[in-house]
């Protein structure tokens, strides 16, 4: 059995635990496969942009051509409006003299030869500040003042401005030929008094929008596209029936003169590509659907699909190959491996490559014959250990006797009434059997300042009334732990290097309390202290790490094994020790070290 096939079947689904020749493979193919793909996406997309841009520019040149060729019939209107207001009948009709018989009929003719060279014009009828009229073929349909219709007044308003208003809507005038108001487009122009630039009258213009639109009829944007022209206000001018709707709304356009958008309209994706013309402010829009591709655009994805199609098989093909040829020595050498794994020291990896798995092979049939020679060293090894346990086990036994020891000669103390005998060994067993705490390395808080405490009252006993101390920990961290035996070499630090050495008594104070997620431990005393440049030397020892123990009898540990235990312990980043002192005033020591419940 090897080991992938004790792995549940979830599992071997991740990449770690297939087999290497499958890991082989899956690289191979997503070096070779995956690129490919990318490529082939990328220039699907790189020919697709460009052939869109191509034939949105070439939509915008057609839109161009046909708003030329609208603004040239309405330019000719625009051009007709000015001859008829020079015309001299014309004129003394506007200015309100009476025309006779033959003027009056001279002014008709004039009129009526403007459709004969303008095919585009339906219509003309020029109407003075009295209501009065001159027409080649239109009339009123009733008896009004046509100075009250909206065309009239949307003349005058734009002050000798020619105008385009559309589609006729509601209009007392017509022409003979019945024309509907969907075939034509009328356009206006107010004609002004030169001097005093009163508006004399108006001139109408109505134009045939068959002949108008004859240009956009005759565009196709590709196979299905076509054109459309609205008015400034968004109505329909031209929209040819198979688009399926006959207008837009104005806020597609955005206020813009050119531009283009995608929208879907009945069901239909569209893409939409406008241009405005400035001099009729009507809009010619192609439309046309976005699944229409350009042939060009198929045939090179043709022919990319078939190069990744071709580079995927190869690339599969030789991944195949290359992983095979790779797995089969790894197999071999994983064959041999589990033969040794079973127990069989004895097999040998027999091969004569001289690549990286050769090695490996040659250097692992190599490590097992130092193992049969480990085996027999370990052997030899075993009986030396057990009898150190023995020795161990033995010496064990020495610090029971000692408590017991201890008990005994404070029990006959305090029978023959030496209380202040009783109280030193007391205090000396409990240094003992805390400092020792059944071979644990850690202790509590409050274990670790009663070991001090002990320490202290042996201290005292020696030093009488020249040691003064006191305890303060903080109860709501009694309880934590702390490596043991953490406080006592400073303390006896403080003791012999600064109570001692000061004239008169001194005070040592231990103190332990909770900073935030910190615990700071404190051994401050009021002794002899050190000067700048002795600090300064302590300090640079301990950075460091130079052995630093101020050593006196019975001290066994010094500062920088204490400062070396907590960056062990909490690591060097989060604990640390420090030092403050002043000659003559005394020293303080900070333990500094994370919170550990």
């Amino acid at each position: 059995m090897n080991g992938y096939e004790d792995v549940p079947f979830f599992q071997r689904l991740q990449m770690k635990h297939l087999p290497i020749r499958y890991k082989l493979l899956i690289h191979f193919l997503f070096i070779t496969i995956v690129p490919s793909l990318m490529l082939g996406v990328l220039t699907d997309w790189v020919v697709n942009r460009v052939i869109e841009r191509q034939l949105n520019e070439n939509t915008l040149q057609l839109i161009a051509k046909v708003n030329k060729s609208l603004e040239f019939y309405m330019s000719s209107a625009q051009n007709t409006t000015y001859l008829l207001s020079y015309n001299p009948e014309i004129h003394r009709f506007l200015s309100r003299e009476p025309l006779d018989a033959a003027a009056r009929e001279k002014a008709l003719q004039f009129l009526r030869g403007f459709p004969t060279l303008q095919t585009e014009i339906a219509g003309l009828m020029v109407v003075n500040a009295r209501g009065e009229y001159l027409s080649n073929d239109m009339y009123a349909k009733a008896p009004v003042d046509l100075t009250l219709e909206t065309w009239y007044q949307e003349a005058v308003a734009a002050r000798g401005i020619f105008k385009i208003v559309g589609h006729p809507y509601k209009r007392s005038v017509t022409t003979h030929a019945n024309y509907k108001d969907s075939e034509v487009v009328s356009v206006v122009r107010a004609i002004l008094d030169p001097e005093t630039q009163k508006v004399l009258g108006v001139v109408l213009i109505d134009l045939k929008l068959r002949v108008v639109v004859e240009t956009a009829k005759d565009v196709r944007l590709g196979k299905t596209g076509v054109l459309m022209v609205l008015d400034e206000k968004g109505e329909p001018i031209y929209v040819p029936k198979q688009l399926g709707f006959q207008s837009i709304p104005n806020q597609w356009l955005n206020g813009q003169m050119s531009g283009e958008f995608v929208k879907t309209v009945n069901g239909r994706k569209l893409q939409f590509i406008f241009r405005k013309s400035p001099f009729t402010g009507w809009s010619t829009i192609g439309v046309f659907s976005t699944k229409e591709a350009a042939p060009e655009a198929r045939q090179i994805r043709l022919y990319v699909g078939t190069f990744v199609f071709v580079v995927c098989f190869l690339g599969i093909t030789a991944s195949f190959a290359l992983s095979h040829s790779i797995s089969r020595p790894i197999h071999r050498l994983m064959a041999f491996m589990q033969r040794a794994e079973a127990g069989d020291l004895t097999t040998r990896y027999w091969g004569d490559s001289r690549d990286e798995i050769g090695m490996l092979g040659r250097s692992f049939t190599s490590l097992l014959t130092k193992i049969n020679d480990l085996l027999q060293l370990t052997e030899k090894q075993e009986k030396q250990k057990r009898e150190a346990e023995l020795r161990i086990l033995q010496a064990q036994i020495k610090p029971h006797f000692l408590y017991n020891t201890l008990d005994t000669i404070q029990w006959m103390a305090r029978k023959q009434g030496a209380e202040d005998v009783s109280e030193m060994v007391q205090s000396l067993s409990r240094l003992f059997r805390i400092g020792l705490s059944k071979g644990n390395e850690f202790v509590s808080l409050a274990e670790e300042f009663e070991h001090v405490r002990s320490y202290l009252q042996i201290q005292k006993q020696r030093y009488k009334n020249k040691l003064q101390y006191t305890l303060d920990l903080d109860p709501d961290i009694a309880h934590c732990f702390v490596p043991k035996v953490i406080l006592q070499p400073i303390v006896e630090n403080a003791i012999y290097h600064g109570i001692k050495e000061r004239r008169g008594p001194g005070n040592v104070a231990v103190k332990g309390e909770r900073q935030g997620d910190r615990i700071v431990l404190t051994v401050a005393d009021d002794g002899a202290g050190m000067d700048k440049e002795t600090l300064g030397n302590l300090r640079r020892k301990l950075d460091l790490g130079a052995d630093v123990q101020m050593e006196t009898s019975g001290s066994g540990y010094g500062l920088a094994n204490v400062q070396a235990r907590l960056k062990l312990t909490y690591g060097a980043e989060d604990a640390d020790l420090f030092i403050e002192s002043e000659r003559g005033k005394g020293t303080a020591v900070k333990l500094v070290y994370p919170l550990s419940e």
